[in-house]
């Protein structure tokens, strides 16, 4: 699989990566841990009869997840076309 790309373009395809892995850590982050920390605050703000920080709480961090885990299963996908190692 790696054995055929050249030192340049692994490191290539590991900047790549490491990029991707940051970004989506990034906005783990941020959906874990900052969005709650002004939950109170985001209380003010009113969706549907629900509080946004009680939504946030409860459901909008699950979907966060859930739609960064796609999205890092298609990205990766893409980058390891783009280099030649995807897997059938």
């Amino acid at each position: 699989m790696a054995k055929s790309l050249t030192p340049e373009q692994k490191e290539a395809y590991w900047r790549r990566t490491s990029k991707l892995m940051w970004t989506i850590m990034f906005l783990w982050f941020l959906a874990s841990f900052v969005v709650h920390m002004f939950a109170t605050s985001l209380n003010q703000i009113v969706i549907i009869g629900f509080p946004l920080g009680f939504y946030m709480a409860a459901q909008g961090s699950l979907i966060v997840f859930v739609v960064l885990c796609f999205w890092n299963a298609f990205a990766q996908n893409k980058i390891d076309e783009e280099f030649g190692v995807a897997e059938d």
